[in-house]
C-alpha cells in the first residue's frame, strides 16, 4: 500500500462540558498539527499517490472551515463534543468528500492524526469504497 502525507495546523476554541474533561470543561483554545495520509493500492501514471499540492489544498479547505472558530458555535458540531477524536473524523470525512470527485479507484483510505502537543495525539482512519 502506498501512502502520501501532508501537514497543516489550526487554532480553535471550544469547551468539553463534561466532568471527565476536568479544566477543559470551560472554553479554552487549542492548537493542532493536522496530518493527513491517503492510501492507494497503485500509483498513478505519474508514479505518485496524488499530487501533493492538490492534497494540501483539500486539507486546507477543510481546516479553513474550522480555523479561529469557536467550535461550540459551529453548525457542524451542534449537540456534539469536539474532542480531538471527533475533530479528526470531521476532517477525514471532509477530505474524503473532496477526494470522491478526483480519486478514481486508486485512493482507498484516508487517515487524520491531530497532534495537540508533542506527547499527545488522536486520529481517525476511514476506508473508502
Amino acid at each position: 500500500m502506498y501512502t502520501l502525507t501532508v501537514r497543516d495546523h489550526l487554532m480553535v476554541a471550544h469547551s468539553l462540558p463534561r466532568p471527565a474533561f476536568g479544566p477543559a470543561q470551560g472554553l479554552h483554545g487549542a492548537t493542532f498539527v493536522a496530518e493527513l495520509t491517503v492510501r492507494a493500492r497503485e500509483l498513478d501514471e505519474n508514479a505518485t499517490v496524488l499530487d501533493i499540492g492538490l492534497l494540501s489544498g483539500m486539507l486546507g479547505e477543510v481546516l479553513d472551515g474550522l480555523r479561529y472558530r469557536n467550535l461550540d458555535e459551529h453548525p457542524d458540531f451542534e449537540g456534539r463534543l469536539t474532542t480531538t477524536e471527533a475533530l479528526a473524523r470531521h476532517i477525514a470525512e471532509g477530505v474524503a468528500e473532496r477526494l470522491a470527485a478526483s480519486r478514481g479507484t486508486r485512493i482507498v483510505g484516508v487517515s487524520v492524526v491531530l497532534r495537540e502537543n508533542p506527547d499527545a495525539w488522536a486520529g481517525y482512519s476511514l476506508d473508502l469504497p
